[in-house]
């Protein structure tokens, strides 16, 4: 059993940055392929950018390629979401997950196994 939680949410005006955290706490994440979603109102959850267990390999939505950055500390089991250039269409629930099939990286809703409660992220104009 994975436990994840997120933080790191908030409101920002468009163009600042933020930084998401995931903490997990039931496994080591070392071993374990993670990923980053958002949810906006009304729409289905998407990708948002993914990161293989070792930290070479990284993946990102076109929507925030080059805006932002995701990294992990398997020292402290901790995943983060860097978010700069933020837009009014950032604006969702975030939530991390956990892929522990031993996929090297996952990049689809239904390739991970745990999912965080979500932190809500609003961008004002």
């Amino acid at each position: 059993q994975v436990q994840l939680v997120e933080s790191g949410g908030g409101l920002v005006q468009a163009g600042g940055s933020l930084r998401l955290s995931c903490a997990a706490s039931g496994r080591t994440l070392g071993s374990y392929a993670m990923g980053w979603f958002r949810q906006a109102p009304g729409k289905e959850r998407e990708f948002v950018s993914a990161i293989s267990w070792g930290g070479g390999k990284t993946d990102y939505a076109d929507s925030v390629k080059g805006r932002f950055t995701i990294s992990r500390d398997n020292a402290k089991n901790t995943v983060y979401l860097q978010m700069n250039s933020l837009k009014p269409e950032d604006t969702a629930d975030y939530y991390c997950a956990a892929n522990v099939r031993k996929y090297q990286i996952a990049t689809a809703r239904d390739e991970y196994d745990y999912w965080g409660q979500g932190t809500q992220v609003t961008i004002s104009s």
